[in-house]
């Protein structure tokens, strides 16, 4: 069995807006109902990563933006999950709004963050990838 068999492929989006706050949003469903994360989910079959990310965003945030970098891969149970550095693109919406898996979805500073229950292991692994909240 290939590594790709037992994992079920999903994809994240860590946005920063231009005062340095991070996006986040409160998932609806399980896993993680009613706790905070980055936006994402699974790829759909024939999907590629940045699509998935592009269609996720747009579904969850109403935000359309342009993935960039590979931040890094986090498995949680069945799930593996490659987080992608993505920017808004020109004339996408200044302010998401939460749609789809999401039951809001905001900006927040370190301030707001520190104050959020957020999805187990979140903080530590956005720390140690260098992607908290800026400001």
């Amino acid at each position: 069995m290939t590594e790709s068999s037992r994992h079920v492929p999903c994809v994240g989006a860590i946005v920063f807006d231009p005062d340095g706050r991070l996006l986040l949003v409160r998932r609806a469903n399980e896993p993680g109902r009613g706790l905070w994360s980055v936006p994402g989910g699974r790829v759909e079959p024939g999907e590629d990563e940045h699509a998935a990310v592009v269609r996720e965003l747009a579904e969850e945030t109403g935000l359309t933006v342009r993935p960039g970098r590979l931040v890094g891969v986090v498995r949680r149970g069945p799930y593996r999950i490659a987080d992608y550095l993505c920017d808004t693109a020109p004339g996408s919406a200044s302010a998401p709004r939460a749609g789809d898996d999401a039951d809001d979805a905001r900006f927040v500073d370190r301030a707001a963050y520190a104050d959020l229950p957020v999805v187990e292991g979140l903080t530590e692994t956005l720390d140690g990838w260098g992607c908290l909240p800026r400001c």
